[in-house]
């Protein structure tokens, strides 16, 4: 892996159905592919491009980036939980390479 490293925020409990708020954050210090070294040449765009999460194998949010995508993208977003489960946040960037994490959620 590259350097990437993902936080989230998740709150451990929630009421059945109730909307809670997720945030998202992955340490990692892109490169558009516009700027040049010092001999001229272009540096190779290195970016997060593709950002999803899941809640008990259900796509929540899946997100396609750009090259103005900022260093360290931040997610916050919404979801509902109708039950107990664990949500998977997975980060892809232009190497190939993959950065996933989890958090459990507990309804009552």
């Amino acid at each position: 892996m590259a350097d990437g490293k993902p936080r989230v925020r998740v709150p451990k409990t929630a009421s059945a159905g109730e909307q809670i708020t997720i945030k998202t954050l992955i340490s990692h210090k892109m490169e558009s592919g516009q700027r040049k070294d010092g001999d001229g040449n272009p540096i190779p765009r290195q970016i997060i491009n593709r950002f999803t999460a899941e809640f008990n194998g259900e796509v929540v949010i899946d997100v396609t980036m750009e090259p103005a995508i900022s260093t360290n993208p931040y997610f916050e977003f919404d979801a509902v939980v109708p039950e107990s489960g664990e949500f998977v946040f997975t980060w892809y960037d232009d190497n190939g390479d993959v950065y996933t994490t989890s958090s459990p959620i507990t309804v009552s």
